[in-house]
Parts: structure tokens; C-alpha cells; sequence
């Protein structure tokens, strides 16, 4: 979440995240027109593109040199594709490819999968257990979990009644959250194990389609955006995992007496019981737009971003203390010509009770940067659980070498 990749009737622009103020423009490519797909491995040179002009076709570029790597042609459409260190995956409506990154070798073709409209899937960014979730049927929502380094079914998790509509792994891939076509009810597995750990409702007045659902960097957070103006930003925390060294508490003890009368509940009941309301909200000034979300550091604070297909990114403060309802500080637009266009502050929502600087000025009460899990330069590793290693991979991914990415013929 340290940089943005957009695709438009153009070519693609690739921007980087380091400030709120202004957005710094890293690349711009008009080489190809209508791209509907711009993947970049992380920060590096590494950028995969796929047009509407030849949507079965997936080119693989160096954009510092300008230089084409590679291009793969399928059987049909693209719909989406994931990376990280070590696997490229390709999704297409009936079936998946996985190739190795180093050299661009298809590794393994999973045929006959159940139709999957949207390209549904999901890679692990932490190479280290580069694990693939993709729906396990077109009825139901079943989740299909593959583990892309051995190449081998891993297991199915049963996750919802309805069919899946979003997918996302935590940073170290440890953990799967789904949402279904209802778009009700969020629930957090266990990888690889697939057992269920948090259950989140998103609301029971109407059904949403969920568009975007990420975790932070510290998988303390778990953020959800639909067709709707609400954004959901949800805490992973179990009352039960308190530590016994801990103090007790009033919301402790009661926690522990819901817990036990679950136990007695018939379980439609039980089940509400854990299922929490929402950590912090944002309400968007749009509705009705797809958009993605992001749950990112910048300039040593936590933020929630939200790019819209009208080509808005709205950056909003999140405090990871009380949570409550996120500030808005800026609003880019994605698509001026030369630099870039921002909205006055005019066209920013109605002033909200507590402005930015308000919220900066409480750093004081918030742990610094070091000593906050997540909030840090580290990678966001939680205490005691080893760092991501997707910037740390064996033989890391060597872009400005010549001899990394031989050009392969197809």
C-alpha cells in the first residue's frame, strides 16, 4: 500500500503514496490504450499490463528501461491477475496459471475451475507461503485454497451459504477474510487450517456488493467498501485471547460472561453474539462507484484510502485508538493532465467535528511509530510473528539486472 497503480483509456500511471498533500507521478505509459489491468510487483520495476485492445494477452514490462519482458497469450479474457516474489498468477474465467517470477515459466495450469465471472482470487503477498484462494464453486461460497510454492490443494473452507464476492490475505498470509454476493456477514480463517476466527456483520438491512476487502499491514485492522457510502473499518481482536497477566476489566469480565453463556445459546443466537460492529466508518460523498481501499502508513500515521473509478483517491485520517468516524484530509484526483488536479477544500465533505489537525496533534497519545505493531517501517509484523519476507525472498528479484528476466518467446 506504498504506491497506486491506475489503468485508463490512455495506457496507466503509477504513483507513489509517500505524502497526503501531493501525489508524485513515478511513471506514465501511453503505449498501450485501454488498459483495464496494471499490476506492480511492490516498488519495483516490475509492472504487468493487460489491455482491452488484447484482453488475452499479458505483457510484462521493466518501466524504468522501457522494455518489454515477456508477453503470455491465453484461451480467453484475462479478469485479474496476482503476484508477489515468487508466483505470477493468472485468472480467467474457467481456469488459473501459475508461473514461476523468476524466469516467467508456467509452472502449473489449474483446469476446470468453477466459473468465476469476476476473476475472483487472491495471492499472499508473503512469498515465504505464497497461498492462492479462488471460489471452490459457483454456487456457494466455498473457498478453494492452493498452496502456489508446493503446487498443491491445501484444503476447502466452507465460508459462506451464498457465492463469494471478495477475497483478501493478511500481510503474512496467516489469514483469510471473505465476503459473499450478500455482503452481510465478513468472516477471518485461519491459514491454512481454514478455521473460522472472527465474524463481522456489515450491516442486515440490505444487501451490498463488496468491492474492496483489505487488512493492514499489522492484520489488526480489516477494512470492507462496498456500492454504498459506508466504508467498514473492523478490529480483529478476541476478548479470550487476553492475556491471564493482564488486569481484568468491566468490558473483560463481561466479555468472559458472554463467552460462557454462548455456550448455552442455540447457535443462530451464539453466532450474533460474535459478530462485532464496526472499529471506525467513512461515509463517501459518492455512492454507487466500485472502489478500492487501502489501509496504509503515511508520514508516520495510519490512513485509509479510497480510490474511486471516477479516478478520485480520498485519503482519510484513522485513529487506531478510538476508531470512530474517519477525517477526510485530501481528495486527488487521478486523471488531470501534467500535475496533479486536487478538489478545493470546497468540494471535500461537510466539515466533520474534528479536523486534521486536531488529529495529528494527538500523536502524543498514540504509541510512536516504532513501538505501534504495524504502524512501522518494519514491514508491520505483529510481535513475536516473523516479519512478512516478501521484500526479503532467497535470491531476491533483481530488476535493474539484465540477466534477470531473459526475454522468453511464446
Amino acid at each position: 500500500c506504498s504506491s497506486l497503480a491506475i489503468g485508463t483509456t490512455t495506457g496507466y500511471r503509477l504513483f507513489s503514496l509517500s505524502s497526503v498533500e501531493q501525489l508524485d507521478q513515478v511513471h506514465e505509459s501511453n503505449e498501450i490504450p485501454d488498459v483495464y489491468i496494471v499490476e506492480r510487483l511492490f516498488s519495483s520495476s516490475l509492472v504487468v499490463v493487460v489491455s482491452h485492445a488484447k484482453p488475452q494477452q499479458m505483457n510484462v514490462y521493466h518501466f524504468k528501461k522501457g522494455t518489454e519482458i515477456c508477453n503470455y497469450s491465453y484461451s480467453s479474457k484475462i479478469l485479474s491477475i496476482r503476484l508477489n516474489r515468487q508466483r505470477l498468477v493468472v485468472c480467467l474465467e474457467e481456469s488459473i496459471y501459475i508461473h514461476n517470477i523468476k524466469d516467467m515459466k508456467l509452472l502449473k495450469t489449474i483446469l476446470d475451475t468453477p466459473p468465476n465471472t469476476t476473476g475472483l482470487c487472491a495471492l499472499s503477498i508473503n512469498h515465504a507461503n505464497s497461498y492462492l484462494a479462488y471460489p471452490g464453486s459457483a454456487t456457494s461460497g466455498e473457498i478453494a485454497l492452493y498452496d502456489g510454492n508446493t503446487l498443491k490443494t491445501a484444503c476447502t473452507i466452507p465460508a459462506h451459504d451464498g457465492p463469494l464476492a471478495a477475497l483478501a490475505f493478511n500481510s503474512t498470509g496467516s489469514k483469510l477474510a471473505s465476503a459473499s454476493e450478500k455482503g452481510t456477514v465478513i468472516r477471518v480463517f485461519s491459514i491454512p487450517g481454514g478455521q473460522k476466527l472472527y465474524e463481522f456483520r456489515r450491516g442486515m438491512k440490505r444487501y451490498v456488493n463488496i468491492s474492496s476487502l483489505v487488512f493492514s499491514m499489522d492484520s489488526q485492522f480489516l477494512c470492507a467498501s462496498s456500492n454504498t457510502e459506508t466504508v467498514h473499518i473492523f478490529k480483529l481482536e478476541h476478548l479470550t485471547d487476553s492475556r491471564p497477566e493482564e488486569p481484568p476489566t468491566w468490558s473483560g469480565y463481561m466479555g468472559k460472561m458472554f463467552q460462557a453463556a454462548t455456550n448455552y445459546l442455540p447457535a443462530q443466537v451464539s453466532g450474533m453474539m460474535s459478530q462485532d460492529r464496526a472499529f471506525a466508518t467513512v461515509r463517501l460523498n459518492i455512492s454507487g462507484q466500485r472502489n478500492i481501499c487501502a489501509l496504509s502508513t503515511i508520514q508516520k500515521l495510519p490512513r485509509l484510502l479510497v480510490t474511486t473509478s471516477d479516478g478520485h483517491l480520498y485519503i482519510y485520517n484513522l485513529d487506531p485508538q478510538d476508531g470512530g468516524e474517519c477525517v477526510l484530509i485530501k481528495n486527488h484526483s487521478l486523471l488531470g493532465s501534467g500535475k496533479m488536479e486536487e478538489n478545493k477544500e470546497n468540494d471535500l465533505q461537510p466539515p466533520v467535528p474534528q479536523s486534521y489537525a486536531a488529529t495529528v496533534a494527538r500523536q502524543s497519545t498514540v504509541p510512536s511509530t516504532s513501538t505501534m505493531p504495524g504502524y512501522s517501517e518494519d514491514g508491520g509484523a505483529l510481535r513475536g510473528e516473523v516479519i512478512p519476507e516478501h521484500e526479503f525472498a532467497t535470491g531476491p528479484v533483481c530488476l535493474d539486472d539484465e540477466n534477470e528476466f531473459p526475454p522468453v518467446s511464446i
